[in-house]
């Protein structure tokens, strides 16, 4: 049994904190942490306590896909002991470049932003955008596209995530969209005709409206177009475990036992258990660099 626990906190992390993180270390201190990880057999995990991704579960133990990940893939490496601390979204990537935590584990899609900041690990999960609505879609929403063309429709949306980043390139103009701090915000906005619509991932959508104190009150809009990208796909996030840029030993290990779990189909079995499809696991040979060619 892995011994896991969490500690919940405030975190408030300036701008000049992340630039002098993000600002890079000395070669000889590149292997550091995975050096540490390796011969004391624990690591720290940041999660944004949301689920399915990376949360406390009724019963106190932590769960999600994220932890799931960490667990399964650095298992074989020896890691048994596994801390997690929960904190706001924003705060995630603030707390890695100050080696507040070790790693990202939650959920977290490879965007080319991103990629100035961090290095992923290989794609785990390949998802597209869930939008949730009032039961029975008053509006008839089932488009970026019909928002933006509607003035009077407001669709809101995590801060800093890529929903929203797809949202805004489909033509939603800023100021029709409103950003929230977490689902459970935007949720209530979307209750109270804030909004009329709330873009998450769809993991989280799913999650959301199957929830029993909201069954009845909002639903998936059905069928639903995201943003078209230049090839005519629908754009699709690849969530992936984020490290320090400095971190690419640790980062290598994981990508190699994580290519083998998904050889033997246990990288399936933790998306299924958590409520994804199998389809849902991202396909080999899909790196953060075949993404975008500024990711390392």
């Amino acid at each position: 049994m892995q011994n896991t626990k969490i500690f919940r906190r405030a975190i408030l992390i300036g701008g000049a904190v992340l630039a002098m993180a993000s600002a890079g270390v000395p070669s000889g201190r590149a292997d550091e942490l995975a050096d540490r990880v390796l011969s004391e057999g624990k690591i720290t995990i940041g999660i944004h306590n949301q689920a399915p991704w990376g949360y406390v579960d009724k019963d106190g133990e932590v769960t999600g896909v994220g932890p799931d990940m960490i667990k399964a893939v650095l298992g074989p490496l020896g890691v048994k002991k596994v801390d997690f601390v929960a904190m706001d979204w924003d705060a995630l990537i603030p707390s890695l470049m100050s080696k507040r935590i070790d790693v990202v584990a939650s959920g977290m899609a490879v965007t080319e932003e991103r990629c100035k900041q961090v290095v992923f690990s290989n794609p785990d999960l390949v998802i597209g955008d869930g939008v949730m609505v009032l039961a029975g879609n008053p509006h008839n929403i089932h488009s970026y596209d019909d928002v933006a063309k509607n003035p009077d429709l407001i669709m809101g949306g995590g801060r800093g995530s890529s929903n929203t980043e797809n949202a805004i390139k489909a033509g939603i103009p800023k100021d029709r969209m409103i950003m929230f701090q977490d689902t459970q915000s935007s949720v209530a906005a979307l209750l109270a005709g804030r909004i009329q619509a709330d873009t998450e991932s769809m993991g989280t959508a799913i999650n959301t409206v199957n929830d029993p104190k909201l069954k009845g009150k909002l639903e998936l809009a059905q069928p639903f177009t995201g943003l078209v990208l230049e090839n005519g796909k629908q754009a699709a996030n690849y969530a992936a475990i984020a490290f320090r840029p400095e971190d690419t030993k640790l980062r290598d290990l994981y990508n190699e036992s994580l290519e083998k779990l998904k050889a033997e189909g246990a990288v399936s079995k933790i998306f299924v258990k958590n409520g994804f499809s199998e389809k849902a696991v991202a396909p080999a040979g899909i790196t953060p660099k075949s993404l975008y060619a500024d990711c390392k």
